[in-house]
């Protein structure tokens, strides 16, 4: 399942910069761009809780 350009658009990363995400839609995930972490699409519907969301690899957010 894909999510809606339009929604993707306007989606912004959670945490106090706001930063744009970027869709890998085969891993069904969205990327901070600028902190880097990871958040996953669930049946559709982008997880967008810092809580859950995983570090990139050797890197701390």
């Amino acid at each position: 399942m894909s999510v809606d350009p339009a929604l993707l658009s306007i989606l912004r990363c959670p945490d106090e910069h706001h930063a744009e995400l970027t869709l890998d839609e085969a891993a069904q995930t969205l990327t901070c761009t600028q902190c880097g972490r990871i958040f996953e699409i669930r049946d559709g519907i982008p997880v967008l809780l810092l809580d859950e969301a995983r570090l990139p690899e050797g890197g701390a957010a």
